[in-house]
């Protein structure tokens, strides 16, 4: 047995919140779905069922042989997890009289099993299902209930098999980490010792073995993901490593040039590259946001290609992609999990391009990255700033781009930004920037009437980027903000603070 823990995934997006929930724990977790579980189960530790979008009284709903998978191995069942475990044992699923969903307490705990120490009555839990426990299977024991759901909470007699009808990988179950640390320390006697040392120590190990003396081209960006990827690639296979940053024409204010300084002191293999005008005539007439993304995909390809071929022997193109990238993209692991967005860095390459990938953070959640970026003593206003999609601003102006909406952009987005650092805010905030808007509205400046653009200002709050709430700044802030950004950006004569929160609304508009 291994000390790591096996998620299956039957298409919950919440899935992989449950992976960073474990994670944050130090202990390593990998998912797999339901349909492509592990043949070699015994080497894992610990066993956690996701939830799903299905219910169980679906005809196609998933299934998996739970004999196999329950038999030695300590199993937790979340939500969907826990009413196909009761199901398939000679319990009752129905559908919920009421909506079972949000915010509900625990009125009942059995405190007899360890999944509940330190777990007081009145804990907050959170419930997300349409189908409802009627009925335990006949050997098993009722562990916690709410006022609204008898059968919160059960075990299978005799064994270390538990079912949980709420998410405790969720922010809103107040005691859900310490749920988890009771089920996977306690009762499965896991041991907390993934830490990013020892990630960083495994991944060399295997890129090293994997890349052998291969030379490897990486896209860097100036963020934290790719600039991670670089310095771990940079430790296993050192000159051999040959990092391109591209000028897509969709950075930020100068940033092409301030980036390029940046790695100058990080002992990198790093070229500079300027491919604006191929981006810009690629993206001519596209408006619609899929296409947009693929369009950029398709130049970044071909990009790389070209640089490829400058370089002799190279065989390997490396990215920072990380875990919610893939998430939003397919699902983790090839699982059932509804896709969100393309990503640029996701997916392949086309067969033209003869060369192979390699993602050394594809496991990692943002939050992950930094703890492994700081542990290789990277500058911190890398890693400290915030997240900035692939595709740049070209997903931040919606319709279709051209070199004035950037410019345009490029100056809302640098006073937006330089005014958070001023005001001791940019920490603050997870991620911020400005949007572009295909409108326009009249507007008063001095005697005359104007007809110009409006933008939008965005900023959020989160940890992965999975879920994010937006960030409730100063109106005094804001409104220094927009009235410098009206005065000095020509063209702009309105700007607007986006209150929505991921979900219902993604933190990028397009």
């Amino acid at each position: 047995m291994e000390n790591k823990v096996l998620i299956i995934d039957f298409g919950s997006q919440y899935t992989q919140l449950i992976a960073r929930r474990v994670r944050e724990l130090n202990i390593y977790s990998e998912i797999f779905p339901f349909n492509k579980i592990p043949s070699e189960i015994n080497k894992f530790g610990a066993i956690i069922f996701s939830g799903s979008p299905y219910s169980v009284r679906d005809k196609n709903s998933p299934r998996i042989d739970l004999d196999k998978i329950t038999n030695n191995t300590p199993v937790l069942a979340v939500c969907y997890g826990a009413q196909l475990l009761a199901n398939e044992n000679g319990g009752l699923v129905l559908p919920s009289n009421i909506r079972e969903y949000g915010r509900a307490n625990l009125d009942f705990i059995n405190n007899d099993h360890f999944i509940f120490d330190n777990v007081n009555i009145g804990s907050q839990v959170w419930m997300s299902h349409g189908d409802t426990i009627k009925k335990l299977p006949d050997d098993s024991t009722l562990l916690a209930s709410t006022s609204d759901v008898k059968n919160a909470a059960f075990r299978v007699n005799g064994k270390d098999i538990y079912g949980l009808q709420f998410h405790p990988e969720v922010y809103h179950t107040k005691d859900g980490k310490k749920i988890l640390e009771n089920f996977l320390v306690k009762i499965s006697k896991l041991k907390q010792d993934w830490t990013p040392d020892s990630f960083i120590d495994k991944t060399i190990s295997h890129l090293k073995s994997e890349l052998k003396s291969d030379k490897v081209i990486l896209g860097l960006s100036g963020g934290v993901d790719s600039t991670v990827a670089a310095v771990l690639l940079n430790k296993a296979i050192g000159d051999n490593l040959h990092c391109i940053f591209v000028n897509n024409g969709l950075l930020r204010k100068n940033e092409f040039n301030s980036v390029l300084d940046q790695y100058k002191h990080m002992n990198l293999n790093v070229k500079g590259v300027d491919y604006s005008s191929k981006f810009y005539k690629e993206l001519k007439g596209v408006i619609d946001p899929e296409l947009k993304r693929k369009s950029i995909g398709k130049v970044f390809i071909d990009v790389f290609d070209s640089e490829s071929r400058k370089i002799k022997d190279v065989k390997w193109l490396a990215q920072g992609t990380i875990y919610p990238d893939v998430i939003e993209s397919i699902s983790a692991t090839g699982g059932p999990s509804a896709i969100i967005k393309s990503h640029h860095n996701v997916g392949g390459l086309p067969s033209y391009m003869k060369l192979k990938v390699v993602e050394p953070l594809k496991l990692l959640f943002k939050d992950e990255v930094r703890r492994v970026g700081a542990f290789l003593k990277i500058d911190s206003e890398i890693l400290g700033r915030h997240p900035f999609p692939g595709p740049g601003l070209g997903i931040r102006i919606l319709g279709e781009i051209n070199l004035e909406k950037v410019k345009i952009l490029q100056e809302v987005d640098s006073i937006f930004i330089n005014a958070l650092k001023k005001e001791g805010l940019y920490d603050r905030v997870w991620q911020a920037g400005a949007m572009l808007l295909p409108i326009k509205s009249v507007g008063v400046m001095g005697d005359e009437r104007t007809y110009e653009r409006c933008v939008v200002l965005r900023a959020v709050e989160s940890t992965d980027g999975m879920t994010a709430d937006w960030v409730n700044l100063p109106y005094k802030f804001l409104q220094g903000v927009s009235n410098k950004i009206i005065n000095r950006v020509k063209g702009v004569n309105r700007v607007v603070y986006d209150i929505s929160s991921k979900p219902p609304a993604t933190i990028e508009w397009e």
